[in-house]
């Protein structure tokens, strides 16, 4: 296929256009062009259309070939320019050269066109590649000198002595030190003395093992500031040549602060490990005894503490209360509300028979201090082994449920009344008695059971949790807990525990 060339002839003969045209067609190109006479038809071919070459007589009757140049210098354009003339001299010609034009050549003499044409293309490519080449490596300076001023690490360029010959302005923020005071000194000016053979040792064993190329990973060490403190840093080194002349540089970040979070995390971790210690003391550590019935419990907080809670409280009359609750969120806040909950409710309980107003008093007193950002759910049951039978109160918590010696769903005992500390007000009262029967077994539990999710976001759901009852329900109250806290996690699976998980279960002998 032809090579495609788009020519811009400044000529006032048609007839000598046409000619240069068609050398050009038999020279193997395919010519797109356009003839113009003075500067302001040149001025809006330029304008207006890319031109690969340009061919200019020297005179013209109202332009010149020397304009035509000038127009072309002043658009910034690089494109090849040769003079086509039938009556200069070696001088003039020579003197168009100077001015900057590529090549002239004489009309009476048209051989060295194509060539000239073809030598001119190659040249204009040349030098627009260079001028790629050059932008190019100017954007990547550009981009790195932006790294390099903007980085809030501090960068320095060190030899294998440890003199630094560059140090970026994040210098300053770490060491003190402007760049133009560490350029030239050692690198040792900025660790401590008891540290100050380290790099340079490191650097020498790694001269002697002849490796062309090194990457250091981070390490913590320390640093030492300008006014003489000592700050914890993390560095990292890069080896490498730079004018064919060994240089290392180091990345060098200032982890004053994350050593600070860390310090407090450790600190969080072991208030969490003791406020644990205590929230479990305050569990119960046994079942109570309690003539014709069966009982077991547990709590599994889903972080160090946490915010459910459970107890068996002895009440007057020989009955024994036992209590389930939950304050929202789970960790050390919640497991405080919690305690102070646990501590009214066992004052309550030697003082008071009614569950509803046992829940009414404690209300009153927690919603002092609960504020508007947390509440508490609490379900209270009161047993009595003389009648066999049980009465509740429940302060939004969920509903228990009582099964059958078959496993069938007896009764659900719903919710009486809002949260503990929603409102200072609130009477609640306690249910009616039920009457229970050999073979029944009690559930009570916390939304932690109900509302695990498994890996794809399926709630476990109580009717879940009543399987598993119905399923242990044969085996020990105890057992029968276990058991469920197990299937919780087995349908959870991999998924981290959200909530805290609370159980109580009662059977009736």
């Amino acid at each position: 296929m032809k090579q495609s060339l788009r020519v811009l002839i400044v000529e006032d003969s048609e007839f000598d256009a046409q000619m240069i045209v068609s050398m050009l067609r038999k020279g193997g190109y395919d010519v797109t062009f356009q003839r113009v006479e003075t500067a302001e038809s040149m001025r809006a071919a330029l304008a207006d259309a890319r031109w690969d070459f340009i061919l200019a007589d020297y005179n013209l009757p109202e332009f010149s070939a020397p304009n035509a140049l000038k127009l072309v210098q002043q658009s910034g354009l690089d494109i090849p320019f040769v003079i086509v003339s039938g009556g200069i001299g070696e001088d003039i010609a020579v003197s168009a050269m100077k001015m900057g034009a590529h090549d002239y050549l004489m009309k009476g003499n048209l051989s060295r066109l194509v060539p000239a044409v073809e030598r001119e293309l190659r040249d204009a490519a040349n030098r627009a590649s260079q001028r790629n080449a050059e932008r190019a490596l100017q954007e990547s300076e550009l981009r790195y000198r932006l790294l390099w001023e903007t980085s809030p690490d501090a960068v320095i360029l060190m030899d294998p002595s440890g003199t630094i010959h560059f140090a970026n302005p994040a210098v300053t923020t770490v060491f003190g030190y402007t760049p133009e005071e560490v350029v030239g000194k050692s690198v040792t000016a900025l660790q401590p003395v008891q540290l100050r053979g380290q790099f340079l040792g490191a650097v020498q064993r790694f001269m002697r093992s002849g490796m062309k190329r090194l990457n250091w990973r981070a390490v913590e060490t320390l640093g030492h500031r300008r006014d003489g403190a000592e700050l914890p840093i993390e560095v990292s080194f890069s080896a490498m040549e730079l004018g064919g002349e060994l240089r290392f540089c180091a990345f060098i970040r200032d982890i004053t602060e994350r050593k600070r979070a860390e310090r407090e995390l450790r600190e969080n971790k072991e208030q969490f490990r003791v406020a644990r210690d205590i929230q479990q003391r305050l569990f119960p550590k046994a079942a109570p005894n309690l003539s014709g019935f069966e009982i077991g419990g547990a709590s599994y907080p889903a972080e160090a503490t946490g915010g459910d809670y459970f107890d068996y409280l002895p009440m007057l009359n020989g009955r024994l209360g036992i209590v389930l609750g939950d304050v929202t969120g789970h960790g050390v806040g919640p497991a405080l509300l919690m305690a102070e909950t646990r501590a009214y409710l066992r004052v309550l309980a030697g003082r008071r028979e009614d569950v509803g107003e046992i829940l009414t008093r404690a209300n009153g007193v927690l919603a002092e201090d609960v504020g508007s950002e947390r509440f508490v759910t609490l379900f209270r049951v009161r047993l009595d082994p003389q009648t066999k039978s049980l009465a509740y109160a429940s302060a939004g918590h969920p509903p228990a449920h009582v099964l059958d010696s078959t496993g069938k769903l007896k009764t659900a005992l719903p919710r009486t009344g809002i949260p503990l500390g929603m409102r200072p007000d609130t009477q609640y009262t306690a249910s009616p008695s039920v009457p229970l029967e050999t073979g029944d077994v009690i559930l009570l539990l916390t939304d932690g059971i109900e509302e695990a999710l498994s890996a794809d976001g399926e709630l476990f759901g109580s009717q879940r949790a009543l399987d598993v009852v119905r399923e242990h329900r044969a085996k020990p109250a105890q057992q029968i807990v276990d058991q469920l806290y197990q299937a919780v996690r087995t349908f959870s699976g991999s998924t981290a525990q959200n909530d805290d998980i609370t159980a109580v279960a009662i059977k009736v002998l």
